[in-house]
């Protein structure tokens, strides 16, 4: 299709840049993009099979040149937990796989940059939180596994009958870790010993019934964190097709977070939504003043294929963010194909890379900077199975790689 073309865009970058897909196939597939005079070129570069059988997250450690890769096992009682170093060239050189608790779908890094660190993994099959301690060099060794049951019966038997830990994220100041339980319609809420780095669980946040939290995103509308400090979280509900926002507050004595809502509305604003829509992925753009959520199973546009086939394309929903919390609609846009499980945004807020599950397949698509209108596609490339993440590398233009 697209990945071998030169293609023609106002986007320059100052030298190649990596994006890791992973996909249910076992892969984890490096592409490189290149820029020169305004024409674009998308290569698949190397696939790694080592965080194999279902690779369903991906979390990138810039600053040391790793990147971590969750296996969910979708068939097997375990999942996983692998570790690579990135060559120059975006190859991934295997350092570490051990078993998990099963359905690891989300990690994120914590604890001192300079110090004692650890990746805790949300379990989606498990009903659990883990964590383990990072030894160095992408090695690591397990620290604490915990695991929830639900108080009472789930609104929704079908996709409630368990928790479900969709998610893992750090608040702004980096003292806390939020998990978006899809299972028990909360957003759970850990701080953790700067010694041990073991997790305390602390009052959670309670959506609304039947909600089903599935991801989120921390916005600071004044670009500073800290604890008097303006901050505000969105949380996607995915099984009520929802995006919600809560002043966030910061007890003393860190004793946790309190959220007060603000605004709520469908992930399509004020527009109609299609009956089925599953969204999905949520970030605020790096120019932080936009809010973009992905859209599964709502079909609204159609595209042409090169050869001219039509396909259907599920969304991108993006708002304005406001300065009190609250979203106006922005754009809705084609996702690129079906079942925009996940995306990402390079770093000047130029590119979004589309992982589409049920096409296997990752669209680049343009965007404006200066609008926040995201645009037409300048690749669809394929890959060895259904994609489950997509995350762009970019420590050589950052100049982060080492370490």
């Amino acid at each position: 299709m697209f990945s071998q073309a030169a293609l023609a865009i106002n986007i320059a970058l100052a030298v190649a840049t990596n994006i890791f897909v992973a996909d249910y196939s076992g892969q984890i597939t490096t592409l490189a993009l290149t820029e020169s005079k305004g024409n674009y070129t998308v290569t698949e570069t190397s696939v790694n099979k080592d965080c194999a059988p279902n690779p369903s997250w991906l979390t990138l450690d810039a600053d040391r040149g790793l990147l971590f890769c969750l296996n969910e096992g979708l068939t097997s009682p375990n999942g996983s937990l692998s570790s690579f170093t990135i060559g120059t060239n975006g190859r991934l050189t295997s350092v570490k796989n051990a078993t998990t608790i099963s359905g690891p779908v989300s990690g994120v890094i914590y604890g001192n940059p300079a110090g004692p660190r650890a990746i805790a993994l949300a379990h989606y099959a498990g009903s659990a939180i883990s964590s383990w301690l990072l030894t160095g060099h992408g090695n690591f060794k397990h620290n604490q596994d915990l695991t929830f049951t639900l108080d009472g019966p789930a609104p929704d038997p079908a996709r409630q009958d368990a928790p479900h830990e969709h998610q893992a994220i750090l608040d702004p100041t980096s003292q806390y870790i939020l998990v978006p339980d899809l299972g028990a319609d909360l957003v759970r809420v850990f701080s953790w010993d700067d010694a041990t780095l073991k997790l305390t669980a602390l009052e959670p946040l309670k959506p609304a019934p039947a909600s089903g939290p599935r991801h989120a995103a921390f916005w600071n509308p004044y670009s500073v964190a800290c604890e008097g400090c303006t901050t505000y979280l969105y949380v996607v509900g995915e099984l009520s097709s929802t995006v919600t926002s809560y002043a966030v507050s910061y007890k003393p004595n860190g004793g946790g977070l309190s959220f007060d809502q603000v605004y709520k509305s469908t992930t399509y604003g004020l527009l109609n939504l299609p009956p089925g829509t599953a969204p999905a992925e949520v970030h605020v753009s790096p120019d932080n003043k936009y809010l973009t959520i992905s859209n599964r199973n709502d079909t609204a546009f159609t595209l042409a294929e090169p050869d001219g086939t039509i396909v259907k394309s599920d969304s991108l929903s993006t708002f304005a963010l406001q300065d009190d919390g609250s979203l106006v609609w922005h754009q809705l846009w084609p996702a690129g194909g079906s079942f925009p499980r996940h995306y990402s945004m390079n770093a000047p807020g130029t590119l979004v890379a589309v992982g589409l599950q049920n096409d296997a397949l990752v669209a680049i698509l343009q965007r404006d900077p200066s609008t926040g209108l995201i645009g037409e596609p300048i690749a669809r490339i394929p890959v060895g199975g259904n994609v489950t993440c997509v995350v762009f590398d970019e420590q050589k233009a950052l100049g982060v790689l080492g370490g």
